[in-house]
């Protein structure tokens, strides 16, 4: 089999090497699994290319994706890739203004949506699109062209030689995606990455997991982002069948059902994982309760090549025997790893994977990197808990003075759509693309972040706070969703609070509190001084400038649809800013700690 040089290259494994793969992408409809093959995977990619040339789609022309995770998904990917055309897939759940921003930055011409939900999203937008020339849906929208016009007209089409002499022209340096970034500091910035970039970068990665053909995966993170992308082009080299799981609130059931080998993840779903395990744990009756907490302690003590020593080992086998093999139940059984990326998990929760026999794999990248930059890896050495791994193949990294992340590599984004000043901003004239991440080097080869260059705030006292360290060591508490910390040009650093509802309702419960409501709850005072109570411990390990001196409990809900997250689970602090403005203010006002609560 020659090189794979271009993404839709990764069709020839199919042809060639996997075409015994009968369930390759797997979806539930109504309760039933549906599968498709590497067989299928094949065609449908071909007839999907052929039916975009019958429509008169030519090399370069932009075709937007707003699909949830499905195999249909892969099937305009590859189809749309091998006519030379560009991908520009775009998140589901974005605002209405977002939607007509990046359709008229990326001029786009076609568009795939997934169903009649999505079509709402952007229905009212789509009239005043003039560039736009048609819509197709997966599943029956009225008024809608179905894709399998497409499809149809694919297979009917004599234009095979036509599409292999377009494949033939097209070269790995050329674009093959846009991809938007989640914009948390603004307006999204259309990255264009080419074959190359992906080709690098999946290749790299692929030398880490220890996956061998029809083993399974799960996937729940948007395609459309890069990260979940690039591990969907891992998985597919390795001839691993692929499950996707629509409803992430369902994914302990789908964990269970499909008992995976690995998937990606972000840090957040480890937490929830984590916090559920727990409350289990708390509903315990003695002594088993017992039993489990010591465990947990065990579990977070946990040091990589058996550093513990002998008696820890043997501590650690009764743990394992009497609690953290149900964990592993929990998550079906099967997993070989997990790659943790987007942001910072805390090391307490890798240790305590690991001591459970669930390897967690803390990696780094963004999507202007296509994404992946470093890695945890089995190999001995090459893993360090607090840090994101060594370095991929293929990748130079540099710390810059002011101590921000420089990379270099073919993975290298080939820069933004129509902004070719934010593109000299961060790719200097060395070919260094600038992270914006801040980070250090331990030991010689692992990295380690510390926080992103933006985030960083000036006191009004002149003393800088980097906040995403102190919001990842305090949401360790259960009783904390999320925080927020604040006080730029300000004395001092307070924070916005989201409790974990559903732990202080168990809490009220078992204290014989009057929980109520979530309005009613965040202005109980037990509440309060609970929460303060944790702040206050955190604050222990906190340096004095660091430290958060108010808070205030908000009971809204900060969700991807209501704009204070992004699409990959960041906070999107300037609109929490621009949206909390009051409230901040009212605490900086405030002479007491916590004067009062409100929504």
């Amino acid at each position: 089999m020659k090189e794979i040089t271009r993404i839709f290259d990764l069709l020839e494994l199919f042809q060639e090497k996997y075409c015994s793969i009968h369930n390759l992408f797997n979806v539930k409809k109504e309760g039933r699994w549906l599968s498709f093959s590497a067989t299928d995977y094949v065609n449908y990619s071909r007839w999907i290319s052929l039916g975009l040339l019958a429509l008169g789609i030519q090399k370069g022309t932009r075709i937007a994706t707003v699909m949830v995770n499905c195999p249909e998904w892969n099937f305009f990917d590859m189809g749309i890739l091998q006519v030379g055309a560009i991908q520009v897939p775009i998140y589901p759940t974005i605002s209405e203004d977002n939607y007509r921003y990046i359709f008229r930055d990326a001029e786009i011409e076609y568009l795939i949506i997934s169903n009649q939900e999505i079509y709402n999203r952007m229905r009212k937008i789509l009239p005043d699109l003039k560039g736009l020339k048609a819509v197709f849906s997966i599943e029956p929208v009225a008024g809608i062209r179905n894709w399998n016009e497409i499809l149809e007209l694919g297979k009917k089409s004599a234009g095979l030689p036509v599409l292999e002499a377009i494949k033939n022209g097209i070269a790995p340096g050329d674009m093959a995606t846009i991809i938007y970034t989640s914009g948390t500091t603004g307006r999204p910035k259309g990255v264009m990455s080419s074959h190359r970039n992906f080709v690098s970068n999946y290749q790299s990665l692929a030398e880490v997991p220890p996956f061998k053909m029809h083993d399974r995966a799960v996937s729940f993170l948007p395609l459309c982002h890069v990260y979940e992308r690039i591990a969907g082009y891992v998985y597919q080299s390795f001839g691993v069948s692929i499950f996707y799981v629509q409803n992430i609130d369902e994914l302990g059931v789908y964990l269970r059902e499909v008992k995976p080998h690995g998937f990606v993840s972000v840090p957040r779903v480890f937490e929830k994982i984590y916090e559920k395990i727990v409350s289990r744990g708390r509903n315990l009756k003695l002594p088993m309760r017992v039993v489990f907490f010591w465990a947990i302690r065990q579990g977070h003590k946990y040091e990589l090549n058996h550093a513990n020593g002998l008696v820890y080992d043997f501590k650690l086998w009764i743990a394992d025997r009497l609690v953290f093999r149900k964990w592993r139940e929990i998550m079906g059984g099967n997993l070989k790893f997990i790659v943790s990326g987007s942001a910072s998990l805390h090391p307490r929760l890798t240790r305590i994977f690991w001591a459970a026999k669930i390897p967690i794999l803390e990696a780094y990248g963004l999507t202007e990197t296509s994404p992946g930059v470093t890695i945890f890896r089995f190999e001995p050495g090459k893993m360090k808990f607090g840090t994101v791994g060594t370095l991929l193949s293929g990748n130079e990294l540099k710390i810059a003075e002011d101590g921000e992340i420089l990379i270099k590599g073919a993975n290298v984004m080939m820069g933004y759509l129509n902004r070719p000043e934010k593109t000299a901003e961060v790719i200097d004239s060395d070919g260094w693309f600038h992270t914006g991440d801040i980070g250090i080097m331990e030991d010689g080869k692992f990295l380690k972040i510390t926080d992103r260059k933006k985030e960083i705030f000036k006191t009004s006292g002149g003393k800088y706070i980097a906040p995403q360290p102190i919001e990842q060591r305090i949401k360790e508490s259960p009783f904390i969703e999320h925080i927020m910390v604040v006080g730029e040009n300000r004395k001092y650093a307070a924070a916005l609070i989201i409790p974990n509802f559903e732990y202080l309702k168990s809490w009220c419960s078992i204290k014989h509190i009057a929980y109520g409501s979530k309005e009613k709850a965040v202005k109980n005072q037990h509440v309060i001084q609970r929460i303060m109570k944790e702040v206050e411990r955190f604050n222990q390990d906190l340096g004095k400038t660091e430290q958060i001196r108010k808070f205030r409990l908000l009971a809204d809900e900060w969700t991807t649809d209501s704009g204070e997250i992004s699409p990959t689970l960041k906070l999107r602090r300037k609109f929490i800013v621009e949206k909390y403005k009051k409230i901040i203010d009212d605490t900086y006002r405030s002479t007491e700690y916590n004067y009062r609560v409100e929504k």
